[in-house]
């Protein structure tokens, strides 16, 4: 039996809708993969991106850059409904009975009201947390622009863009899916069977998202003909 990790791309439409871009295998994740990826989104009709929020694989920002080089990039940094990519990340380097502690002191990062607060919250995790676990602010701080791009925006907007919550819940979903059939004979299987799924659950998305009447108006602001064009 060999184990191979189905990958999800989901976008959201200038209507604020949500919509499968399409499903891959493959043995491991990396940058290459994703850039292979996105080119084929691209070659398939995919014409611009706004903004993308991602997980914390290192190099997903730059693989993104390369094929839709105006991309915003925003990691997932919240904790939020199941978001935890960045807080994940730095409780590896924790010990088990530290993690509660750590976990609460960086949700004061991630929210914050504003960006200046957000690096004060960072610098009180670090004369907390630095000593015994040095390499979690170093993390932060490597990749802060991607954490915090969604300060760019009114509270009210974050949530659209600070989490990855919409692919975890989608995720949860399929892994449902796979859990209760066993194993499968062929990538093609895995695929049709979690398109018939992915069918089911696509019926469902009939509301945009949260506040997405607020957020175009101001990404109408700030990205210009490169959004309206699409209107």
């Amino acid at each position: 039996m060999v184990k191979k990790t189905v990958y999800v791309a989901l976008g959201v439409t200038v209507d604020g809708g949500k919509e499968l871009l399409g499903l891959w295998t493959g043995a491991a994740e990396g940058a290459g993969f994703w850039a292979g990826v996105l080119s084929e989104l691209k070659a398939r009709g995919v014409d611009d991106v706004l903004i993308a929020c991602v997980d914390g694989l290192t190099g997903f920002g730059d693989a993104i850059r390369s094929v839709f080089p105006e991309a915003d990039v925003q990691r997932c940094s919240a904790a939020v409904g199941g978001g935890v990519h960045a807080v994940r990340q730095s409780l590896r380097f924790v010990n088990w009975k530290d993690r509660k502690a750590v976990a609460a002191s960086l949700k004061t990062v991630y929210s914050a009201p504003t960006l200046p607060e957000a690096e004060r919250m960072l610098d009180a995790v670090e004369a907390e947390w630095g000593t015994r676990y040095p390499a979690i602010p170093r993390q932060w701080r490597s990749s802060w622009d991607e954490l915090t791009f969604f300060f760019r925006y009114p509270p009210e907007i974050r949530r659209v863009l600070y989490t990855t919550n919409a692919v975890e819940s989608l995720n949860s979903s399929l892994r449902r899916v796979l859990k209760t059939r066993g194993p499968l004979p062929s990538d093609d299987a895995v695929l049709k069977l979690l398109y018939l799924a992915l069918s089911r659950i696509a019926s469902r998305w009939t509301r945009p998202l949260h506040d997405w009447k607020a957020a175009m108006v101001r990404f109408e602001i700030d990205y210009g003909e490169r959004l309206t064009r699409h209107l």
